[in-house]
């Protein structure tokens, strides 16, 4: 089979081609240039180092109108966006696939930690699966992805690298966002227009102190301080008023969770069914779930509550170990900031 590899040059992608070819398939490198012109360099050095016919796509425009805008109006939203989760079905996945059309492959294949079987995309190892990164892939994409490593974990694909003499054996992993290499996104943010200013945070109704932006806190994350000796989270970010709840772990949790935007790899459901959800790209908290469709949206309640489900950020839904879709996380009113 003729397959087209996302190929960044790093350990996942190089340990890729080369289980890729090993398993009889012709593989065509694909590099979506969307950084610098340092990491597009390494990309064509690694595909010339191990043979690898080597297609450079600009996707600078496609990741600006997709995904980067997004992000930040998100953001701006009071919101916690996933920027992978929207990539990977409205740039990466999309032009991989038009270049695999455009060389008569079959099918396009990346790094991810996740497993393809019989046209269905299925978890990957506990300890670094990646399927919730794809959920809103569509039905006809994923029908034509591969991922070479979803029965590996991270330090097995370190040493078949190391077996396989790759150059990039000892390559760091990458872990920013790629069109943030920094990891400053306040930065970044402020470098497109100015930043909402500051407010207040309040506990249970109670304004308590000030905050420096809406764009500089995640629900989820722990305010320093105590209030009557306990220690405080935010719970809620209020773009309309410029306020920041916030509240104690417990209350944290919730057994009920709106999500919008549903995309489905399955036939779409219009009856309630019993699912797994997971609100965040971790290794736990994938509790059991009734799954209510409502035309676009879905109400997941949780047979456990999850953490700090926030605005913004992804359900993906599951059966067993099947990916089956997911949604946008709405606030627990229903409201979209």
């Amino acid at each position: 089979m003729k397959i087209v590899l996302g190929f960044s040059g790093g350990v996942d992608s190089a340990v890729s081609a080369v289980l890729l070819q090993k398993a009889g398939h012709e593989v065509a490198a694909c590099y979506l240039d969307n950084t610098t012109d340092e990491a597009r360099r390494e990309a064509e050095s690694a595909a010339a180092a191990m043979g690898l016919p080597l297609h450079v796509l600009d996707v600078k425009a496609e990741l600006e109108r997709e995904v980067c805008s997004r992000f930040e109006e998100a953001y701006r939203r009071g919101e916690t966006p996933n920027p992978c989760v929207l990539c990977n079905p409205l740039v990466k996945f999309r032009k991989l696939l038009a270049l695999a059309d455009e060389l008569g492959c079959e099918a396009v294949a990346t790094g991810h930690y996740a497993r393809w079987e019989n046209g269905e995309i299925r978890k990957g190892r506990p300890e670094n699966d990646q399927s919730y990164m794809l959920c809103r892939l569509t039905r006809k994409q994923a029908a034509r992805v591969r991922f070479p490593l979803g029965r590996y974990a991270k330090t097995e694909v370190r040493a078949l690298a190391e077996q396989f003499a790759l150059p990039a054996a000892h390559k760091p992993d990458s872990m920013e966002i790629c069109f943030i290499p920094d990891k400053d996104y306040v930065g970044w943010l402020s470098r497109r227009g100015e930043l909402p200013g500051p407010g207040d945070f309040v506990f249970h109704g109670e304004v308590v102190g000030r905050h420096e932006g809406i764009v500089r806190y995640t629900v989820g994350q722990r305010r320093p301080g105590l209030i009557d000796g306990r220690k405080i989270y935010i719970s809620r970010i209020d773009a309309k008023t410029n306020r920041i709840e916030l509240a104690l772990w417990e209350e944290l949790f919730k057994t009920e969770v709106l999500a919008k935007d549903s995309n489905w790899l399955i036939e779409p459901p219009v009856q309630p069914f019993r699912a797994s959800v997971r609100v965040r790209h971790t290794k736990w908290e994938t509790p059991a779930c009734t799954v209510y469709p409502q035309g676009d949206r879905v109400r997941i309640v949780c047979d456990e509550p999850v953490r700090a489900p926030a605005a913004g950020q992804a359900a993906a839904l599951y059966d067993g170990e099947r990916l089956i879709g997911g949604g946008t996380i709405m606030t627990d009113n229903g409201e979209t900031l």
